[in-house]
């Protein structure tokens, strides 16, 4: 990982883009929850939630959801920022479809409150991403391998039941997203140091950085609402 932007030599100069670039990258990011959250109350209101919850219909949108991320983040450099930029909205469509669900499962009460906690936290973790001095990019091993060892304990939880364990896990899974939050913004800064001068590139990057801060959004957001539904079960 590029980690010299600190002693890079136009930094001073470069201080008001990097402000502008990051900005980019926040409403890009903003832009794909808020076309999330409509068309899941579009699906909700309109009924297409009853044919999104079939399960043949979810397998294949969460494929279709794998495929475009995967595409997004190894093709970055060779495709054109046009195609990064509507890979990332159709990321954000078809999981407002899977989204669609939760106005069925969870009251409208609970959805608000879980989304403003998550925007709370979120929130405190990009300021700590974006102000603290301390290099974050030597968490990187720590944090994937906390992801796998996540997406591996959903997976079993989905034959087994954990009873009281499920509690700790979807809380280490809030931990984790919430440092993943600090460390893609500074993983951010670093990208456009890396990127600066070549604006196709650092459109492309911001895309990417707003992908990465939904993806962690998206995640505080889901393991906050789980929480709060285990506790009233």
């Amino acid at each position: 990982m590029y980690n010299d932007y600190d002693n890079y030599s136009g930094r001073g100069a470069l201080q008001e883009d990097l402000t502008s670039y990051m900005n980019r990258t926040f409403r890009w990011m903003f832009m794909g929850l808020l076309l999330t959250f409509a068309v899941a109350f579009l699906g909700y209101v309109t009924g297409m939630v009853a044919f999104v919850m079939n399960g043949a219909v979810l397998m294949a949108l969460s494929i279709a959801e794998l495929v475009l991320v995967v595409v997004l983040g190894s093709r970055l450099t060779d495709m054109a920022p046009g195609t990064a930029t509507a890979l990332f909205f159709g990321y954000a469509a078809l999981n407002g479809l899977v989204f669609s669900a939760y106005f069925l499962i969870f009251d409208l009460s609970m959805l608000i409150f879980a989304f403003v906690a998550a925007a709370l936290y979120f929130g405190i973790m990009c300021v700590y991403g974006a102000v603290t001095k301390a290099d974050l990019s030597s968490l990187g091993s720590i944090l994937t391998g906390g992801l796998l060892a996540l997406i591996a304990f959903t997976v079993l939880g989905l034959f087994l039941n954990f009873g009281v364990f499920d509690l700790v896990i979807c809380a280490g899974g809030l931990v984790l997203f919430m440092v993943l939050t600090a460390y893609d913004v500074q993983k951010i800064k670093e990208l456009y140091y890396y990127t600066a001068g070549d604006e196709l590139m650092a459109h492309k990057t911001a895309i990417y950085g707003a992908l990465q801060l939904y993806l962690d959004f998206i995640n505080i957001f889901l393991k906050i609402l789980r929480l709060m539904s285990r506790n009233r079960d």
